[in-house]
């Protein structure tokens, strides 16, 4: 009888009733259970249980009658809201907490640091570079659209199923009604399906990979329309999971080989299905950032980008856990940034040089001619199609092993008065004994420093011209040979007026280490200005500048800027805040949506990662010093440009840190690249920034999330800092290094 009675409640629970997909997340979230902790205790995969609650699968006996068990439990402890104050369905008005684009500039507060910096921009964009929408922005749901889910296969509101391409309805381009990009993925069934940004999931055909590129061109209606009028529409971008690799024939991970090569042998069957069907790779090869195309007709590009995430095409140290999200998740973290930034072309830093060039296309069209016919001519304002020839470098300016030095004895070491070091603070100094009767060392850190270093700033976009013995000119971009030695930090001008400071307490301007010039130096252009600036003449020996120049970066910064700002406010830390509810809303942030934090740091590695690149160095391949490298080729292997952004940084940094010196005695212990450690009072930033009745020191530190503006770092005991420092035996240890957690693995080698 018992037998029988266990058949009955098999039956039951083979029927238990269950929440829909979205509220099923709703109740582990709220009880603080992670995906992982479900699956344990249910013994089941990870991605099973995530399935449960995308809708992608439903559970079955027996974990299906355990599962509703505890959802029933979590329901009792977590009731709904009531159906009027329930949230409004996906079709109906999206939350403002993620609107799908930024308030119109006349609305948003000022975008810059402070007015009395030099060359502050309006936050007005140029309308040219604004994107045009897509079908659907990936920002204006909360998350991929689980609870509008009517089955087990589609995520879009309403559907009954996975949906064929070009069924998706309306959309301001409709090559594009499908969005930028797709993550493609095989369910339990083995249905091969495509993740859209807005929750949209389409049924996929192709067999092969040259199958899936000829349906990503053809059907998927995917991509983006180009930044800049000139440009070029963006690739659609398909992202490969595991399972989507095994289905066509791609290893899951990389040997150790072809992890060092980048890429699968040429030999491998997929190469040659895509070389059968006539497709081409890039000199990258199939790699985790492949680009497979068919040469161009006329103005119609033929090319598709993967990105597969097992191969480590999603670093975790700029998209954290990005590679391990499910597939509708990934697609919105992707979906974010390619709306907000661009379609991800590469690595963070890939795509911070490309998003430079698609602003600022190479060429355009011309005017017709006397046949009515156009040409293509160089784009103003643009770096051009063609490099600067190895040979036409100032040797100042490139480094070490470059084609211009092959001439250089083989061990020489360029000392400063031939080789240009502009590069971000690494400097710090022992405590005062008044700093010691202190409790705690507060850490601030500029926000988005290097971009709010690179708005306004004009640089060069041709060669270099030779002079020598030149009359300094500030808004001429160059490099500059001349002796700082003579200005002292105990005397400078702060404004219109002389200050007397204590010089020891502070890092000098003109080095990155902080030490004082023995002698003539080179220095990019904002560095010279800046000893103007405090009161000091100038008398360069020589100098190689760029009469062919402008505001390259601009738009550059202006798109950063925009999309970091937006995620931000979307995770709840708007940018016109008071001081003390800054500090707040930046209390946790990341926890509000971890998607959205992803994206905000993919942002940051973009800015910092696309000003590196500006001076790719060799990356094996056999190289050798005084031969040329690859990225030489490019017009975008500009090292002046990223000089020039990096001394601009660091002079916004000391020029805060002089004036609030002047203004309330406090002086830095430590500072690495944009971050500051003082030694205060209190844990907050608000116990030694000099805020009265809620307004900054004029042109000093201010709290706020806008680009060049300060967050809290951490807070560290004034103990803390002596006892590390006393246990290195490192008096000058850098402590700004580690005041975010405190924690020193190992002493300070500056790296």
């Amino acid at each position: 009888m018992s037998e029988l009675f266990d058949a009955v409640d098999a039956l039951l629970a083979s029927r238990a009733t269950l929440p829909p997909p979205g509220e099923r997340k709703r109740l582990r979230a709220a009880h603080g259970l992670t995906i992982d902790e479900v699956a344990t205790a249910l013994k089941v995969r990870r991605a099973t249980v995530s399935g449960w609650e995308s809708g992608k699968t439903e559970p079955r006996p027996p974990e299906r009658d355990a599962y509703a068990r505890l959802l029933d439990k979590l329901a009792e402890l977590y009731p709904a809201a009531p159906a009027d104050t329930a949230p409004p369905a996906p079709d109906a008005a999206v939350p403002a907490t993620f609107a799908a684009t930024p308030a119109p500039a006349e609305a948003r507060p000022p975008a810059t640091a402070e007015a009395s910096e030099a060359a502050v921009m309006t936050a007005t964009e140029n309308t040219q570079t604004a994107p045009a929408p897509v079908a659907a922005d990936p920002a204006a749901a909360p998350r991929p659209a689980r609870t509008a889910r009517t089955s087990s296969t589609s995520r879009r509101p309403g559907a009954k199923k996975a949906v064929p391409a070009g069924t998706r309805a309306g959309g301001a381009d409709p090559r594009f009604e499908n969005g930028p990009l797709a993550v493609v993925d095989v369910d339990d069934e083995g249905k091969v399906l495509a993740y859209c940004t807005g929750g949209l999931v389409l049924d996929v055909p192709a067999k092969s990979i040259p199958a899936l590129v000829d349906w990503t061109l053809t059907e998927a209606k995917l991509g983006a329309p180009k930044l800049s009028g000139p440009g070029k529409d963006a690739d659609p971008l398909i992202v490969l999971t595991e399972a989507a690799l095994e289905r066509y024939g791609l290893p899951v991970t990389l040997t150790e080989e072809e992890k060092h090569a980048g890429r699968l042998p040429e030999g491998h069957k997929v190469i040659k299905q895509l070389t059968r069907a006539e497709w081409r790779l890039t000199k990258r090869g199939f790699g985790p950032w492949a680009r497979i195309y068919r040469p161009a007709t006329g103005s119609e590009r033929a090319c598709v980008q993967l990105c597969i995430p097992s191969w480590n095409a999603l670093d975790t140290r700029h998209w954290g856990t990005a590679a391990q999200l499910p597939p509708a998740e990934l697609a919105r973290v992707l979906g974010v940034y390619a709306s907000r930034v661009m379609t991800p072309r590469g690595s963070t830093a890939v795509t911070g040089l490309e998003l430079m060039t698609a602003l600022h296309p190479p060429t355009r069209a011309s005017e017709p001619d006397a046949d009515g016919k156009r040409h293509s001519e160089h784009n103003p304002g643009s770096l051009g199609k063609d490099a600067i020839d190895p040979m036409n470098w100032p040797p100042c300016e490139v480094p070490d092993g470059h084609p211009v030095l092959k001439d250089l004895p083989r061990f020489h070491v360029r000392g400063p008065a031939e080789k240009l070091f502009e590069e971000a603070y690494d400097w710090a100094r022992p405590m005062t004994d008044a700093e010691c009767t202190l409790r705690f060392l507060v850490g601030i850190d500029v926000n988005m420093a290097f971009a709010a270093g690179a708005n306004g700033l004009h640089v060069g976009l041709g060669e270099a011209t030779h002079v020598t013995n030149p009359m300094f000119d500030p808004k001429l971009p160059g490099s500059w040979l001349v002796d700082l030695s003579h200005v002292d930090l105990s005397r400078v001008k702060v404004g219109k007026e002389w200050v007397e400071l204590d010089g020891s307490l502070l890092p000098s301007p003109f080095t990155p280490k902080g030490e004082r010039p023995e002698g003539p130096a080179w220095y990019a252009t904002p560095t010279v200005a800046y000893a103007v600036e405090l009161g000091y003449e100038v008398r360069p020996v020589e100098a190689w500048v760029r009469y062919d120049n402008g505001r390259y970066l601009d738009g550059w910064y202006n798109r950063l800027r925009d999309a970091y700002l937006a995620t931000m406010a979307d995770l709840g830390v708007d940018a016109d805040l008071s001081p003390g509810d800054f500090l707040a809303a930046m209390d946790g942030y990341k926890a509000r949506d971890p998607e959205l934090a992803i994206v905000t740091s993919a942002i940051k590695a973009t800015v910092k990662g696309g000003l590196g690149k500006l001076r790719e160095r060799p990356r094996g391949e056999g190289w050798r010093p005084g031969e040329p490298w690859r990225a030489l080729s490019r017009p975008t292997w500009r090292p002046d440009i990223r000089a020039a952004v990096i001394s601009r940084t660091r002079i916004n940094l000391h020029r805060k840190v002089v004036k609030h010196a002047a203004f309330t005695g406090q002086y830095p212990i430590a500072i690495l690249s944009d971050c500051v450690v003082y030694a205060a009072d209190g844990t907050s930033p608000l116990d030694f920034l000099p805020y009265r009745e809620g307004k900054p020191l004029p042109g000093g530190f201010k709290l706020g999330i806008n680009p060049g503006l300060v967050k809290h770092e951490g807070t560290q005991s004034v103990l803390w800092g002596e006892e590390v420092r006393d246990k290195f035996n490192a008096p000058e240890l850098n402590l700004a290094r580690y005041i975010k957690d405190g924690t020193v693995t190992d002493v300070d080698n500056g790296e």
